[in-house]
């Protein structure tokens, strides 16, 4: 265990390497902050936190940079969540409450994360086997044709269409979407097959078949929209980093194309809690040199997904943390609302 001035030593070397860019010196420390003790007390503090791994000396000469282990206990032990200004959120709650819709929302969020932290940020869409159904209208558009539009609590709309093996009148297709909607409002979407399964019986025998086609079209949608959807924005913030990734950007840029990548980063939405995985905490090698930073949003106590941001290690964590968890606080209001 680390005495606590020597944590204050951590902490301040990491506070001013993520400012200025800079190895960190003795010297440079006891000008900078209020430690309490000579240089040499600082400069034996450091010798110790270098052998314990905190942090590293990048070559001869040069002062001291944190590890992933430093970030790790700063992190952990040191850094509190940076709460916004009364500004910064009147602005982020003034932009997301201008969204039309669901891709809106999540259009403005990257938007918003990206320029709040001036990283890499990535939304998850609102899962929707995490999601329950707000209603379900089946619309005429001929005698034997219908459309079927799905509308979930968080806002998402599916549209399918529907060929009838039979047509289908407007007081039948009125009588089926009223006890459709019965059934299935309020409820998850992993209940809704179990809740349906008898319905086609309790219609007259000629109207069965559409109503046994008008569900398994339900059915299907929930089954399609399985796979989930990611938006990122802000790539182009990773260049103001370029020193900060030791060979090339390549890698990182390589791995925040693919969607499976991003979803193992921002992880589970059962989680919902903020994560922090720093440098070699992110199994994907092309990710070895970057933090991510997220949490979980939804509609009441119950994330639907996640959003994020991924930069360097040399990252303000209090600021992006308090940042990342304030924008997603928004958007979970604005889904509880719509």
């Amino acid at each position: 265990m680390l005495s606590e001035r020597r944590l204050e030593v951590l902490r301040a070397i990491v506070q001013d390497y993520v400012g200025t860019e800079e190895p960190v010196g003795s010297k440079a420390l006891t000008e900078r902050h209020k430690l309490g003790v000579s240089p040499a007390t600082v400069r034996n503090d450091m010798a110790v936190l270098e052998d314990e791994g905190f942090i590293a000396q990048p070559h001869t000469s040069a002062g001291r940079i944190p590890t992933d282990k430093g970030y790790r206990l700063f992190v952990d032990r040191l850094a509190g969540v940076k709460p916004l200004s009364s500004p910064e959120r009147r602005a982020i709650q003034n932009f997301l409450d201008s969204a039309v819709d669901l891709d809106d929302v999540v259009g403005r969020t990257v938007r918003l994360l990206a320029q709040l932290t001036r990283q890499v940020a990535v939304v998850q869409y609102p899962s929707l086997t995490r999601s329950t159904v707000r209603h379900v209208e089946l619309l005429g558009l001929s005698p034997a044709r219908l459309m079927l539009v799905l509308i979930t609590d968080t806002g998402r709309v599916e549209q399918r269409m529907i060929d009838c093996p039979a047509p289908f009148g407007e007081t039948a297709l009125a009588d089926l979407r009223a006890r459709l909607n019965s059934r299935v409002v309020g409820r998850r979407f992993s209940d809704v097959p179990q809740l349906v399964q008898d319905l086609p019986d309790s219609f007259e025998q000629e109207d069965r078949g559409v109503v046994t086609t008008v569900l398994a079209t339900l059915l299907e949608t929930l089954v399609e929209e399985t796979e989930e959807r990611l938006v990122i924005g802000g790539t182009a913030n990773l260049t103001r980093f370029g020193h900060d990734f030791p060979l090339t950007i390549r890698p990182v840029l390589e791995a925040l194309e693919e969607q499976v990548v991003l979803l193992k980063l921002l992880g589970e939405a059962e989680h919902p809690g903020m994560t922090v995985r720093i440098g070699h905490e992110n199994a994907h090698e092309g990710l070895n040199s970057t933090s991510v930073v997220a949490v979980g949003y939804g509609s009441g106590d119950e994330a639907v997904a996640k959003l994020g941001v991924v930069g360097p290690t040399r990252m303000d964590y209090p600021g992006t943390m308090g940042a990342v968890r304030a924008v997603a606080r928004y958007v979970g209001q604005i889904l509880a609302e719509s």
